[in-house]
């Protein structure tokens, strides 16, 4: 099944030469059949990039998929054209009584930041309480998933000496994760971040399991189960040549910038990357939509009352 975006959407195109099945809003009315409702909350700069990027994997999976874009309500983007935001997205405080299967909330550049000086933090706290009413199950990517489990478990970030940039190899802790079901015992994954997180404080939250994680660069991904939420810090959906992307922009600006590891052939940067993690992040992303279609209600009405049950009972 496919993926529901607006036609003129440009990840439409982008999908339809890939061969990823797209369905436009009138075909899907013609279906009988309650597609999953996934939302993006999409806080990086490239905005059109980003939503190729995953609408390219929850678009993979045997699931008609029904996808909304979200912004924070008052920050503006600068690098993405207004026409584009004013006719694609919606502002969070005006979806913020809908309720989601699914959530997806993105990185932003803003890590060296303290959470409280992001303009937006009092809003995306918003965000984060909301899933707790209206999303059954929510991923939240890089600096989406340290604000999150930074709101919920006080779990700090921490600046690195350098860059942790380039493409590392992660461990499958824990094979039998539905999560997981698939992914290899060790691969590599693209990472580009300041910050991390420890996996010592992690283990000191019992709430919290790691479900992949790196020697060289720690934990990668995090389930919440009492949140119903998954925290990834590095990047399955990026493009073969996202890093090359932020490799030649920082160079050609003169920054300090090493070329990103085990990334090139040789770590020669004039010769072109190849894609070693997309088969793993369709397993992931296909693993996630998945678990959502198997355990969320079909009444849409009652996603968040699971919550809410368990609070009753005890």
């Amino acid at each position: 099944m496919p993926i529901k975006i607006p036609a003129d959407l440009p990840a439409y195109d982008v999908l339809s030469r890939e061969g990823v099945m797209v369905m436009s809003e009138d075909q899907a009315a013609r279906q009988d059949i309650r597609p999953l409702k996934i939302g993006l909350l999409n806080l990086m700069p490239k905005k059109i990039q980003t939503e190729n990027q995953f609408a390219r994997l929850i678009g993979a999976t045997p699931l008609q998929i029904d996808l909304s874009l979200i912004r924070m309500t008052e920050h503006q983007t600068k690098n993405t054209a207004a026409e584009h935001m004013e006719e694609f997205y919606r502002p969070f405080q005006e979806v913020k009584d809908e309720k989601f299967d699914g959530l997806i909330i993105t990185g932003a550049p803003i890590e060296h930041l303290p959470y409280e000086e992001v303009t937006y933090w009092d809003e995306i706290q918003e965000v984060f309480d909301w899933t707790q009413t209206n999303v059954h199950s929510t991923f939240g990517v890089c600096w989406g998933g340290m604000a999150m489990i930074y709101h919920f478990h006080r779990v700090q970030k921490h600046i690195l000496d350098h860059k942790a940039f380039g493409c590392f190899r992660q461990q499958n802790l824990n094979p039998s994760s539905p999560y997981l079901r698939g992914l290899s015992d060790d691969f590599i994954v693209p990472v580009s971040r300041w910050t991390e997180i420890k996996q010592t404080e992690l283990d000191a939250i019992p709430q919290l399991n790691t479900l992949l994680g790196s020697a060289e660069v720690g934990p990668c991904l995090v389930e919440d189960p009492g949140h119903r939420a998954l925290y990834v810090f590095n990047h399955f959906e990026y493009d073969s040549d996202t890093l090359k992307q932020e490799y030649d922009r920082d160079a050609a600006a003169g920054s300090a910038i090493k070329v990103p590891v085990n990334y090139y052939p040789d770590d020669d940067p004039s010769r072109k990357p190849s894609n070693r993690w997309r088969s793993q992040a369709h397993l992931l992303y296909g693993n996630w939509i998945g678990e959502i279609y198997q355990t969320t209600p079909f009444d849409m009405a009652r996603i968040g009352q699971e919550r809410m049950d368990l609070r009753n009972c005890g």
